[in-house]
Parts: C-alpha cells; structure tokens; sequence
C-alpha cells in the first residue's frame, strides 16, 4: 500500500527580476544559506555542475541526533521559470520539490511545493503529526527568511 503524501505549499514575492532569482537558486552552494542551522546541513558533491536535468546533488545533515545522507537529483530544469528535484536517498519514501518563479510587475513570485511521504506506516504518520510536519514549515520559515533577506521584500 502506497503511503498517504503530504503537501506543503509556500509562496513569497521579491522585488528582484526573474533572471537574478533564479540564478541564485540554481546554484547549488546556495542551499547552505536557505537551511537553518540546526540541521547541520553540508553539501558533499554536485555532479554535473552546473545545475542541469540530471544532476545528483548529495548532502549530509543531521535531525536531531540523527545523522542523514541525502541524495536529490534535478528532474526538470526549466530556466528561468523553475525546476524539480526528488530524492533518491533519503530518510522520506517521497520528496518531490517543485521550484516555480513568476514574473511580476516589479519583481518575482517564488512558489514552493512539495509532496512527501513518511516511511513505517502508521509511526510515520504519528511521526508527521508530532514533529516532521512542525519540523518543515520551520525549515520553510527559515528560508522565507533567508530569502528576505537576501533580496529584500
């Protein structure tokens, strides 16, 4: 039975022109300065560089006590409208995170989706509803941050 996929949706807007947001996102180094600093977050390779439709993309962290290997890879590359990446090596069954930038007047949309899965049934969704679904919307938070700051408003 296939594990019930959660979605998370965020949306900011800044006032900087498509073309420059997308460039910072598709850099990979950037990742560091959009995850909080709690989850000792550390990219170990990007192959091939630069960011393209296939690229593998492997980081460590560690969530709470929890040392994790990551491994994504870019399964669309649309610039500078956006890209998908999903995890091949991870601690969810499902990650697809779909990057979206939209032009607007003075500046650009950043749209965020992403559907995850938990594994071990029932003890993942427990896991969902105590901590992992607190535990994004953080993550998020943080980058909202990050990015605010970065480009401003």
């Amino acid at each position: 039975m296939a594990e019930r996929a959660f979605v998370f949706r965020a949306e900011q807007f800044v006032q900087q022109p498509l073309e420059e947001v997308f460039k910072f996102f598709s850099q990979a180094e950037n990742l560091q300065e959009l995850t909080p600093p709690w989850l000792h977050f550390k990219i170990l390779s990007v192959d091939p560089m630069p960011v393209q439709k296939g690229t593998l993309i492997r980081y460590s962290l560690r969530w709470r006590i929890f040392p994790i290997g990551w491994t994504t890879e870019i399964i669309e590359w649309d610039p500078p409208h956006g890209f998908v990446d999903v995890q091949l090596k991870g601690p969810y069954n499902l990650w697809h995170h779909e990057h979206r930038f939209v032009a607007e007047a003075n500046g650009t949309r950043i749209i965020d989706e992403v559907q995850y899965a938990l594994p071990f049934g029932w003890f993942g969704r427990m896991a969902h509803a105590l901590k992992v679904n607190k535990d994004v919307r953080s993550i998020f938070e943080f980058r909202k941050d990050a990015i605010r700051k970065r480009f401003g408003k």
